[in-house]
């Protein structure tokens, strides 16, 4: 009797050890799926609604289908599925676990800017103002000026930050000293209307003259057939073309790109610039932000924290960084 009841027993333990890699199979396969996607995320056309474009714009919230199944997994006591879920996991970690590694906030640097698309219906444009110079950068960068804005922000600004540009609707206000200051035709063919986005300068600075871009590129929009940017894509490939061509070593591009840095549209950019090496800084939009599209990248340097200010009057959160040259 005894034997027969622990032959039971041992039979319905090897049972539940193999129901345990039984189970969980089509979270399993979802898993692999999921790591697939992270991993060959590029492999995804463009060419039927810029799908690709759209999901690396939102690349990042697939960890959130990393965490649904993980739970899962544990719910169906799934092996399997557990062991699957290594590949995606490994996959998210490669692609952003180095954004939530914590930067410094503070050391040496040579540069403190901040990057605000300030928005054309902002109803407070001195108490914004204010609020970025609270956070004492030495360069702001502000897109989205209106000419009645206008004033309020050089009043708010002129005491700490005596050199400034503007060109059309964006601007540039510095602690250093600013020459050679032109509007960037980064204006797409399609666009008929008075268009300026886009200033070049050179920002005098105590380690020597450094290159700032200020752009705001075209807007994108998500329509049934899919992401419609090519004005956005056309004035990132003519903005790419002007950093191409910049003759100063050291230069820092500051603004709204309606863009990732993971969007591949954007490479005209990133494969010239640096991006932020630490932080996420989710500006857009203020109310619920789902993706950094305002962005701070540097040549010859490095972006080595990127983290959002407090929501002012505008959609958009600011965003502060770091920047560090290689140069001795």
């Amino acid at each position: 009797m005894t034997s027969t009841v622990k032959a039971a027993g041992d039979a319905n333990g090897a049972a539940g050890s193999r129901s345990a890699w039984a189970r969980g199979r089509v979270v399993a396969v979802l898993g692999i799926l999921l790591g697939g996607l992270l991993i060959g995320h590029r492999a995804v056309p463009n060419s039927a609604g810029n799908l690709g474009s759209l999901l690396e714009s939102f690349l990042p919230w697939l960890g959130l289908g990393v965490v649904v199944l993980l739970c899962a997994a544990l719910l169906r006591r799934s092996a399997t599925a557990l062991v699957a879920l290594s590949l995606p996991t490994a996959a998210w970690t490669c692609l952003f676990g180095g954004l939530l590694l914590p930067g410094a906030t503070s050391g040496a640097h040579d540069l403190v800017v901040v990057q605000h698309n300030v928005s054309d219906e902002n109803a407070d444009p001195a108490a914004t103002a204010t609020a970025l110079a609270g956070a004492e950068p030495d360069l702001i960068a502000l897109e989205e000026l209106t000419p009645p804005a206008l004033p309020a922000y050089e009043r708010a600004l002129a005491h700490e930050y005596p050199h400034h540009a503007v060109r059309g609707t964006v601007g540039l206000w510095s602690k250093h000293p600013l020459t050679g200051t032109r509007a960037l035709d980064i204006k797409p063919q399609g666009i008929t209307e008075d268009w300026n986005r886009g200033l070049r300068t050179v920002v005098g600075t105590p380690r020597g003259r450094i290159a700032v871009y200020v752009a705001h590129l075209p807007s994108v929009r998500l329509r049934a057939s899919g992401l419609a940017s090519s004005w956005r894509d056309e004035s990132a490939g003519l903005l790419g073309k002007a950093v191409a061509d910049e003759e100063l070593s050291e230069a820092v591009l500051l603004g709204d790109l309606n863009g990732t840095v993971d969007d591949r549209e954007l490479a005209p950019l990133t494969t010239r610039m640096n991006v932020a090496e630490r932080g996420f800084a989710l500006s857009y939009p203020a109310a619920f932000p789902m993706a950094r599209i305002d962005q701070v990248m540097a040549r010859a340097g490095t972006v080595g924290h990127i983290r959002t200010l407090p929501a002012t009057g505008s959609d958009h959160l600011p965003v502060l960084a770091r920047v560090t040259f290689t140069r001795p």
